[in-house]
């Protein structure tokens, strides 16, 4: 019989044994996504060597038994196994091909799985460049956000050879409940894209709905018990309405990656030759929110935008004190032609003439900015124009907007000057936000000016 001594030795001598074998991991990028991701394999065991460009992050993972690589090649040199979890596919070409890159730390034999949401046409160039380097590749972006990769169930969607994923599945394991295999190389791109593209259109139209509801002074909780119940349920209204209704926007999903994820799709879609009319609304809709400065916030802050447009904060019943600070953060939306603030911005327009097949003459005019309303501009000028002529008003250079084209749909005669209303038609959402930003910007200034004469 064995001593109680023999068996603690050889218990360690097991346990030395099984770490010992256990794959050695790099872990490269460590954002909202990463991070998690990175301690779950730490949890489990895994020896993890991580780099990121903000060093900070990798240090917080020291705690739990990391260590810390100074490049990118360092984090791959000596890994069995090599993890990226980067933001788009300029920071993928970065850390794979700049100097110090993964590429001069590439051993043969081992495994790169790329986590990111990246194009497809991306990861299936990986796949053939690393493989001539006897280096095996999958593409494995997640679905999940935050919490999941925090609670270790994220589902993978996994493109590349499937014996490689088989013998890789202990480290999937490590950190998803799911790992679904897809195809060949660049399918595991491909399903995230299409997954994304019903994420974006999803978010935007529960916030739509949810806007409706609080315009109509619907009790929002009530809302929302019915929208869970019924037909219109999903995993956005179950992730996103408590956090809207709580004024939380911090980030699960960023609004910026939500953005990228939906122009890489658009740009496949192009490809595909695929007509995609809601994902193109749901891609304008976040680039207003990029415009409006939220991109760094989680992606239901997109509903800070319907707020803008109706003049209603969302938000579940509050205490008086609560409403308060909700009112003091209540967005400004009073249009320009309620106040009927004179403005007297300076504007040159181009006109031009068709004189005959093939040839056009043209002239600038000066002109001022006299009003502006939801779909076009109010121009005074000396100039007698016509109707239906097209122009080209140029803002000034401070504004930082480019030429805008508008066609002139009515004319008045006031005094000396003329009043164009000018239709602004084919009006990019970002632009729109930009000339309505810098015509509030030059309305305060005026005001400002007034208050400081009186």
């Amino acid at each position: 019989m064995m001593s109680g001594e023999t068996v603690e030795r050889e218990d360690a001598l097991q346990v030395w044994l099984e770490v010992s074998e256990m794959k050695k991991i790099g872990f490269i990028g460590l954002g909202t996504m990463g991070g998690p991701m990175a301690a779950n394999l730490l949890k489990k065991g895994f020896p993890i060597t991580v780099y990121n460009r903000s060093l900070e992050k990798a240090e917080e993972l020291v705690g739990l038994g990391a260590s810390i690589a100074a490049t990118p090649a360092d984090a791959a040199r000596n890994a069995d196994i090599l993890i990226t979890m980067l933001s788009n596919d300029t920071a993928i070409r970065q850390v794979f091909y700049d100097a110090y890159g993964i590429l001069e730390g590439l051993r043969s034999g081992m495994t790169i799985i790329d986590c990111s949401t990246i194009s497809p046409h991306t990861s299936k160039t990986l796949y053939a460049e690393l493989a001539e380097n006897g280096v095996r590749f999958l593409d494995a972006p997640v679905t999940g956000s935050k919490p999941a990769a925090i609670s270790g169930s994220l589902v993978f969607m996994v493109g590349g050879d499937e014996e490689v994923l088989v013998e890789q599945n202990d480290v999937f394991e490590a950190m998803g409940s799911k790992i679904i295999y897809m195809g060949s190389a660049g399918s595991g791109s491909y399903a995230k894209l299409a997954h994304n593209t019903i994420v974006g259109i999803n978010a935007i139209g529960f916030i739509e709905g949810l806007s409706l509801a609080a315009k109509a002074n619907i009790h929002l909780d009530k809302f929302m018990d019915i929208v869970m119940a019924g037909a219109a349920s999903s995993r956005q209204a179950e992730l996103k309405g408590p956090k809207i209704l709580s004024r939380d926007f911090d980030v699960q999903f960023s609004m910026q990656l939500m953005h990228k994820d939906l122009r890489i799709a658009s740009q496949l879609t192009d490809q595909l030759q695929l007509t995609t009319p809601l994902l193109g609304i749901a891609k304008n809709v976040f680039e207003m929110g990029l415009s409006k400065g939220l991109g760094e916030q989680d992606l239901c802050a997109i509903v800070k935008l319907y707020e803008d447009w109706m003049g209603t904060v969302i938000h579940r019943d509050v205490t008086p004190a609560e409403a308060a600070i909700l009112q003091a953060e209540k967005p400004f939306v009073e249009r320009r032609r309620s106040i009927r603030l004179p403005m007297d911005i300076p504007l040159l327009l181009s006109v031009y003439q068709w004189e005959q097949e093939g040839a056009f003459s043209g002239q600038n005019i000066e002109g001022t900015l006299f009003d502006l309303s939801d779909n076009g501009l109010q121009i005074a000028s000396a100039f007698p124009l016509a109707m239906d002529m097209f122009i080209v008003i140029h803002f000034p250079k401070e504004a930082d907007l480019p030429p805008i084209t508008g066609r002139i749909i009515r004319i008045s005669a006031e005094n000396d000057l003329f009043h164009y209303g000018c239709l602004l038609s084919g009006l990019p959402p970002s632009t729109r936000i930009k000339l309505e930003e810098y015509i509030q910007s030059q309305l305060q200034h005026e005001a400002e000016a007034e208050a400081e004469e009186a």
